[in-house]
């Protein structure tokens, strides 16, 4: 009885995605999508193929850009979709005529010199010094909590926008860095780098905004959109 019910929701299951793609099949129009290296490699990467099989007619037209720059280029009407980042603290409303979509919130994650002790509490940051991040990113704001958490000033060397370079600067001994687990796929075993899991670090929250009237989003952005989010879901993070 399980095995014949089981057939019968498989086919149920098979008839509604042809429905779906039937649908898509009427869906079309270039979307503009605006955002940095790890979004793009994590999410909108990867949902290009499922893109292209559901909503063949929807043409993704990617654009690696900052968070500053993509969301006044969506203001402006160049593009369609950015992604953005914020501290998990920061909750602010999307601005008026826009909307925020959450994708997912990621760890936060201590990137230290392989020959480095690693911590074993929050509390043994204070005496670090950190490789800092480009002032007003997530990144940035995520260490200033933790140094108001631990009620001092954490000390900090440099300063990148780019994880990778962020990363560089570790593996050469210039000190730890706090970077998301999206930026740390395939680093383990990495030579000169190792990731350290501390409680109390919080998270990374990554999510989409799009313009919101009477007209927008269209449907070829609501099919990107659908896409992203499920991509993201299915994400397995470091």
């Amino acid at each position: 009885m399980l095995a014949e019910a089981a057939e019968r929701i498989e086919a149920e299951l098979v008839e509604a995605r042809q429905a779906i793609v039937a649908l898509g099949d009427g869906v079309s129009g270039r979307v503009a999508i605006g955002a940095f290296q790890t979004a793009i490699r994590a999410v909108i990467a990867p949902a290009l193929a499922p893109l292209a099989e559901r909503y063949p007619g929807v043409q993704p037209d990617v654009r690696e850009a900052e968070p500053a720059e993509a969301v006044r280029k969506l203001r402006a009407g160049d593009l369609d979709l950015v992604v953005l980042e914020r501290d998990s603290e920061m909750n602010n409303p999307a601005p008026k005529g826009s909307r925020d979509v959450m994708l997912l919130d990621e760890p936060w994650r201590l990137v230290i010199p392989t020959l480095m002790a690693p911590p074993e509490h929050i509390g043994d940051l204070a005496r670090l010094t950190f490789v800092a991040s480009e002032a007003g990113t997530a990144a940035d704001r995520a260490l200033q909590r933790v140094a108001r958490s631990l009620g001092t000033t954490i000390a900090t060397v440099h300063s990148t926008y780019d994880f990778d370079t962020t990363l560089a600067l570790v593996a050469a001994g210039q000190g730890v860095a706090l970077l998301p687990a999206l930026a740390l796929d395939g680093i383990a075993g990495n030579d000169g780098l190792r990731v350290v899991r501390l409680p109390g670090l919080g998270e990374r929250q990554l999510f989409v905004r799009h313009r919101a009237t009477r007209h927008e989003p269209g449907p070829a952005v609501r099919a990107v959109l659908e896409i992203m989010i499920e991509v993201a879901s299915r994400l397995q993070l470091a």
